[in-house]
């Protein structure tokens, strides 16, 4: 006897906000999440990109959200943080900080809790956004971390990777 049974897809998703807005990574290319700490700026880097980080000896570029998705700025609090993720750039691994208003938590949504983005209407590209999730009154605009951060992003971050390669010395 056959059983017709709709099998649900279930993802982890780690939230973030900013401003007012709620925001999500798939968990598996999230890393972890560090409390703000000093940024030693790159002169001359884009105006996303802050700067880097030291974490745990390895340099860590650090784009600021906020500034990406071309948001107002906002005073930084004691809830400001840097996600740590891994995306994909020319078949590389390459390893970013994402400086967002506030961590929120680890969320599960399966596919009936998620729609296409709208076509018209949103502030940002509808290109870095893989759907929209519906969680009780919540939506949350779920970002396609290999697709957000365009090629000089990724590129200025390669490079800066690809300098500390081979130092002991960790960045202050």
């Amino acid at each position: 006897m056959k059983t017709n049974s709709v099998i649900k897809e279930v993802c982890q998703y780690l939230t973030f906000q900013i401003g007012n807005e709620l925001f999500a990574f798939d968990v598996l290319k999230t890393n972890e999440v560090l409390e703000f700490s000093d940024i030693t700026p790159i002169p001359g880097s884009m105006e996303s990109m802050i700067g880097v980080i030291n974490l745990r000896g390895k340099v860590v570029p650090v784009i600021d959200l906020r500034k990406k998705l071309k948001l107002q700025e906002k005073e930084r609090t004691v809830d400001t943080c840097i996600i740590i993720i891994e995306t994909e750039f020319n078949e590389e691994h390459v390893t970013l900080g994402v400086l967002v208003d506030a961590a929120k938590q680890v969320i599960m949504l399966d596919n009936s809790q998620l729609e296409p983005p709208p076509r018209v209407g949103m502030c940002i590209n509808t290109e870095y956004i893989t759907a929209i999730g519906k969680r009780d009154s919540t939506f949350i605009i779920l970002l396609d971390s290999d697709r957000i951060f365009s090629e000089n992003e990724l590129a200025a971050a390669v490079s800066q990777q690809i300098s500390d390669i081979g130092t002991d010395d960790p960045v202050s």
